[in-house]
């Protein structure tokens, strides 16, 4: 144990606190049990050891453990556990849980039998934490680390820090924030860099080796996330990475369910799982209008890829500027606030709001007969009437 602890103490005191997400901030760190989801690559190490860093009393003895680490190959984690709580541990952060065989055992274990001992675990998005060998939707409280948004960007690439602004704020003071950013920064040029390279902190390593780094990061995903935490066999991971590129292929991509189904050689249900899982690794997402829902058994209306750096890569920028843009748009609301298709217009947000995205050119034609309706355009800084700029829904978290 003493070789885990001085890698900790290392680990915590190397971290840079420059820049810290915007859930470092969210989380209510008083609870006992925390689990913290996000897609590989999104930064939930360095929000672990941000968290040992900033807000750990510096009295309190702390343990950072990736379970990657060989200390694993024959130690229990309950067993750490039970040796920390007795040289007076308080905080166990473990990172990638998903690693570990029984994870979700072991932590209730820990969890009921040292009641001083706060833990905060990381995991695949793709993990379902409350389906594990035992259920810890009563122990514990479950947080999403989304990809960086502009804003976040901004700040990590060019140092130049902004407020969140909420949805409200967006389409009602919009006249009144946008001055703000702009005497700072050029955001339209900040949004080009974005939708290339900024939706992942590691492009702070080198942007020249970004798109090969992105397609590494996809394919651990579906060949290690997911055999980790699904029962899929490799044959089927195989045609889950043959359909992310017949999807990527035409996004905004409306499946027809039976024809993709004899395309990718899956049963029906199998097929759907497949969706299922690319959405919960946050490599697409699924869309609906309010009145279907979405389900985990039901069909998608329409799929976009999860974020505009994905339909670079996995398209080989072969893509056009409309659906970068409704990328973008649904990336920075998903999760966020609740997201639809809309009957007229292309979104519903909130079951209230009707967004509208376009280019400069774009008329009020298709919105015009709605209450509540908005263009968002590219290329514009100003808001005008109902219009309002693209890069400004980056700034929503």
């Amino acid at each position: 144990m003493d070789n885990l602890i001085q890698k900790s103490i290392d680990k915590v005191t190397n971290v840079s606190v420059h820049f810290q997400r915007y859930l470092l901030h969210q989380i209510d760190w008083n609870n006992r049990l925390i689990a913290i989801k996000g897609a590989r690559g999104s930064g939930k190490t360095t929000l672990l050891l941000q968290y040992l860093a900033l807000k750990v009393d510096k009295q309190a003895k702390s343990l950072y453990v990736a379970m990657d680490d060989l200390y694993f190959t024959n130690h229990l984690l309950y067993d750490l556990a039970g040796e920390f709580t007795k040289i007076g541990g308080s905080y166990l952060l473990i990172d990638e849980v998903h690693k570990y065989p029984n994870w979700s055992r072991e932590i209730k274990l820990i969890y009921d039998d040292y009641p001083d001992l706060k833990v905060v675990f990381t995991s695949s998005s793709i993990l379902d934490i409350y389906r594990g060998e035992s259920d810890l939707s009563r122990r514990a409280i479950s947080y999403e680390l989304k990809e960086l948004s502009l804003r976040e960007f901004i700040a990590l690439d060019y140092n130049i820090h902004f407020d969140v602004y909420s949805l409200s704020d967006v389409v009602s003071r919009s006249k009144d924030i946008i001055p703000v950013i702009l005497n700072k920064i050029k955001p339209i040029a900040a949004f080009r860099e974005y939708i290339k390279y900024g939706a992942y902190p590691y492009f702070t390593e080198g942007k020249e080796n970004y798109e090969h780094r992105l397609l590494h990061t996809i394919n651990l995903i579906i060949e290690i996330d997911m055999m980790a935490t699904s029962s899929l066999n490799y044959e089927n991971l195989v045609k889950i990475k043959k359909l992310l590129k017949t999807i990527a292929s035409s996004v905004p991509f409306t499946p027809n369910i039976s024809k993709l189904s004899k395309k990718m050689n899956m049963s029906r249900p199998t097929l759907i799982h497949a969706l299922h899982l690319l959405e919960k690794a946050r490599l697409i997402h699924q869309l609906n209008k309010a009145t279907k829902g979405l389900g985990h058994l039901t069909k998608p209306e329409k799929i976009y890829l999860n974020n505009s750096n994905l339909l670079g890569v996995l398209t080989r920028n072969n893509w056009s500027i409309g659906t970068v843009r409704e990328t973008f748009f649904a990336n920075q609301l998903t999760g966020i606030i609740p997201l639809h298709l809309g009957d007229k217009a292309d979104f519903l947000v909130d079951k209230k709001y009707h967004f509208e995205v376009g280019g400069k050119g774009k008329t009020q034609k298709q919105i015009q007969s709605l209450k509540n309706a908005f263009l968002v355009k590219d290329d514009i800084e100003y808001s005008v009437d109902n219009t309002i700029p693209l890069w400004l829904f980056g700034f929503l978290y």
